[in-house]
């Protein structure tokens, strides 16, 4: 509740504010609504007891006036122990609100004050299935977001034709891609020079992103978790279960496998060429028995698409 909107209730004078209650009814009950709610607005100047500022309350629920309404359930349940109704009814309005949290404290509320309250029950878990979905759909939009952005094509942006060429020869084809590698990875391969990285780097450096930074937090991991997924409903399990030493490889290819820390063939189909080349002393005949041996089994290293 905010602490601008909250007033002490007291009822200062209800003789005097009686004659404009009973007109507010009356003219709410003829449908006269505008009327009514000048007249509580009178008789509020004399009297904030709990059932005039309701009946104002409700009314402006009902007109649709939702924030004066807000205001006025939110002096009530000031209170100690104020009316269960007035509680609800503005848990409800938090609700239709979108203020879910504040909607969630105030059924808690309730159900403290009146444990066996069938309403608030029922209410509360309305409110937490909408805060569960609510949250699945914003972590969707980030990530419908995030992955736009990362399939972006390389394309796109404006690099000379010899860096764009190199990019292609190493199967980077999207900004994803490019921030899922090193700089010392891109050095590795063929034709990849100084003018090349540093105006690959300039192009990341004017959109605020920097090369690896895909690899941090678990995001490359990720990748891997989906791919090795992917892969189990295309292949037999147990065969990505085999251990590495399945293949037949010379010990610097075994060496570095080893680096990788990778443990299945499973886990080593879930790498890239680019991750390969990148690593010291391995070259393209490492990468060429690595390739043979996993085709041997029906598996390829992934391709960063």
């Amino acid at each position: 509740m905010s602490n601008a909107t909250i007033k002490h209730v007291n009822p200062a004078n209800p003789t005097a504010a009686k004659p404009h209650i009973d007109l507010a009814v009356r003219h709410a009950n003829e449908g006269r609504r505008e009327e009514a709610v000048a007249s509580y607005r009178t008789a509020l100047e004399s009297d904030r007891s709990v059932a005039t500022l309701f009946a104002f309350a409700k009314l402006l629920d009902r007109m649709g006036h939702d924030e004066e309404a807000i205001d006025l359930y939110e002096e009530i349940c000031y209170l100690p122990t104020p009316p269960v109704n007035a509680m609800i009814n503005l848990a409800v309005l938090y609700e239709d609100m979108g203020e879910l949290v504040r909607a969630e404290r105030c059924l808690r509320r309730v159900l403290t004050l009146y444990p066996n309250n069938g309403h608030a029950r029922m209410y509360v878990k309305d409110v937490c299935a909408v805060k569960t979905m609510s949250y699945d759909a914003n972590a969707e939009q980030q990530t419908a977001r995030r992955n736009a952005i990362l399939d972006t094509p390389i394309t796109d942006f404006e690099l000379s034709a010899r860096a764009r060429n190199c990019l292609k020869k190493v199967e980077i084809r999207t900004l994803g891609d490019l921030l899922r590698v090193t700089e010392a990875e891109l050095m590795a391969f063929k034709n990849f020079g100084e003018t090349s990285i540093n105006e690959i780097k300039a192009m990341l450096n004017s959109r605020g992103l920097r090369l690896g930074q895909g690899l941090e937090g678990g995001f490359e991991e990720s990748y891997r978790r989906e791919y090795l997924d992917q892969l189990r409903t295309q292949v037999a399990p147990e065969l990505l279960e085999q251990p590495i030493s399945a293949l037949e490889l010379t010990i610097r290819a075994k060496k570095a496998v080893q680096l990788l820390e990778v443990r299945t063939l499973g886990e080593l189909a879930c790498r890239t060429e680019a991750e390969l080349m990148g690593m010291k002393n391995f070259g393209s005949t490492s990468l060429d028995e690595i390739k043979a041996q996993l085709a041997t089994h029906g598996l390829s290293l992934r391709v960063m698409e």
